[in-house]
């Protein structure tokens, strides 16, 4: 790394820790009732959003530079703090990612269940949110988390274990 590349990298772990606590609202107020209402259809055809209470809401200078897929997702690259492995992607909506801002441990969209779910409340292998970066199209997250157990539903400690090809020496 060269010296002048330390400042714009300052500046960016500096816009993300901002970014972390954007969101507005407080962790443990709840103005949702559950998974929002068309949630379980909305969801597949994209046509229903939720309507989180407005006092929840992401902050609108974040969402708007949210660029979701047409069920109104984005999805979420999972980077240990530590090490710097990929540990996951995964899915998350604004209510999601405001979420996950408001209380630093992550939050998540689950496609095939259609309900949001915090990572480790049922398994105990939680993600203690460091940062939240979005990528130069603002079609990507990364999370920035330190991991307690595995990352993977399988027991690994990454979803990446499965090695199609490696450089050969």
């Amino acid at each position: 790394m060269h010296a002048d590349e330390r400042p714009q990298r300052t500046a960016d772990r500096d816009r993300c820790a901002s970014f972390r606590f954007a969101a507005r609202g407080t962790a443990g107020r709840s103005g949702w009732g559950g998974p929002p209402a068309g949630a379980a259809d909305g969801r597949q055809s994209g046509t229903v959003q939720p309507q989180p209470d407005p006092d929840t809401q992401l902050a609108p200078d974040i969402a708007a530079r949210l660029k979701r897929d047409p069920a109104g997702l984005v999805p979420a690259i999972v980077q240990e703090a530590g090490t710097g492995t990929v540990l996951m992607l995964a899915w998350m909506d604004d209510e999601a990612l405001r979420r996950t801002l408001a209380t630093g441990r992550a939050t998540y969209w689950s496609r095939s269940r259609r309900e949001y779910w915090v990572k480790g409340a049922t398994s105990g292998h939680h993600q203690h949110v460091r940062s939240v970066a979005l990528d130069c199209d603002g079609d990507t997250l990364l999370l920035t988390v330190d991991q307690v157990g595995a990352a993977c539903h399988t027991g690994a400690h990454s979803c990446f274990f499965d090695v199609l090809q490696e450089a050969k020496p």
